[in-house]
C-alpha cells in the first residue's frame, strides 16, 4: 500500500492524535538543554523563549522547568486543546513559525522542537531573526530513533515499504545549516544519545502519533500497527522494548 499525502494534510493530522501524542512521544533529557545554554551563550533562566510547534507542550513544559518565560505557539486545534489540558499555567499563542504574531525584538530565545520541518525556511528563518532581540538564538532539535541499531532500521524499512513517500524517517530534516548560512548568524551544534525503557504499547501509541499513520484512516492504520506489534514481541517478548535515540540540536546565534 502507498498513501500519499501533502505536507499541509499531515500537519493537519496531528490534532486527531493529540492524546496518543502527549502521552506516547519521547521527552527531550536534561543535558539537550545544558547543550542549548552552551551555545547560545546564555542562560534559559529568566529568557524569554518563543515554543514554536509546540504541540502538546512537551519541549514547553521542561524549558518552563529551566526558568525560561516561555509562550508556546501552535497552530492545531486539537494540539492546542491538549496543550491547555496539560499545561495550564503556561500561556499559548495560535500561530505559526512562517508568521510569528510577535513584535520585532521581543524574544532570547525561538526553539523548535521536532517541528522546524514543518516551516517554509525561507519564512521561518527570517521570521525567527526578526523576533529576536541582539544575540538571542534560533534553536532547532529532534529526538531520532538510532538507525544503527537493527531492530529500528527494520521498523523503518517496513512502514518505508508499507507507505512510500509518506514515510518519513527524519533523514535530513536537521540539516538545517543551508537555510542558515545567507543570514548573518553564529551557527553550533551538537548530538547527544539516550534511551528509555517503555512498553510496545507504549512503542505502537507513539507510532499513532506520527503524521505518516497519523493521516491514515483507522482501516488503513489498523494492519500496519498489527505487523509492527508481531514484529516487537518477536524483538522483545518480555514486553519492554529500549529505545535508543539520537538527538540532533543546532543553535543559530544573531549579533550581539
Amino acid at each position: 500500500m502507498t498513501v500519499r499525502k501533502n505536507v499541509r494534510e499531515l500537519a493537519a493530522s496531528f490534532g486527531g492524535v493529540a492524546a496518543e501524542y502527549d502521552r506516547a512521544r519521547p521527552s527531550y533529557p536534561d543535558e539537550l538543554f545544558d547543550e542549548l545554554e552552551r551555545l547560545s551563550g546564555r542562560s534559559l533562566k529568566g529568557a524569554r523563549v518563543l515554543d514554536v510547534g509546540a504541540g502538546t507542550g512537551i519541549a514547553t513544559r521542561l524549558l518552563a522547568g529551566r526558568g525560561a518565560d516561555v509562550v508556546a505557539v501552535e497552530p492545531s486545534d486539537g494540539m492546542a486543546a491538549r496543550f491547555l489540558v496539560g499545561s495550564p499555567g503556561l500561556p499559548l499563542v495560535r500561530g505559526t513559525g512562517d508568521e510569528l504574531p510577535f513584535h520585532d525584538d521581543s524574544a532570547d530565545f525561538v526553539t523548535y522542537a521536532q517541528a522546524f520541518h514543518w516551516t517554509d525556511p525561507a519564512r521561518s528563518v527570517p521570521e525567527a531573526i526578526r523576533v529576536l532581540r541582539p544575540g538571542g538564538a534560533l534553536a532547532t532539535w529532534w529526538n531520532v530513533k538510532d538507525g544503527s541499531v537493527p531492530w529500528v532500521r527494520a521498523l523503518g524499512e517496513r512502514l518505508s515499504a508499507a507507505l512510500g513517500e509518506t514515510y518519513h524517517g527524519y533523514g535530513a530534516v536537521n540539516e538545517i545549516t543551508g537555510h542558515l548560512a545567507p543570514h548573518d548568524l553564529r551557527v553550533g551544534s551538537a548530538t547527544l544519545r539516550w534511551e528509555r525503557r517503555v512498553t510496545v504499547d507504549h512503542v505502537i501509541t507513539d507510532l499513532t502519533s506520527r503524521s505518516y499513520l497519523a493521516a491514515l484512516t483507522p482501516e488503513q492504520r489498523a494492519p500496519l500497527l498489527a505487523v509492527e506489534r508481531e514484529a516487537l514481541l518477536a524483538e522483545f517478548p518480555d514486553g519492554w522494548v529500549v529505545e535508543p535515540y539520537v538527538l540532533d540540536l543546532t543553535v543559530a546565534v544573531t549579533p550581539a
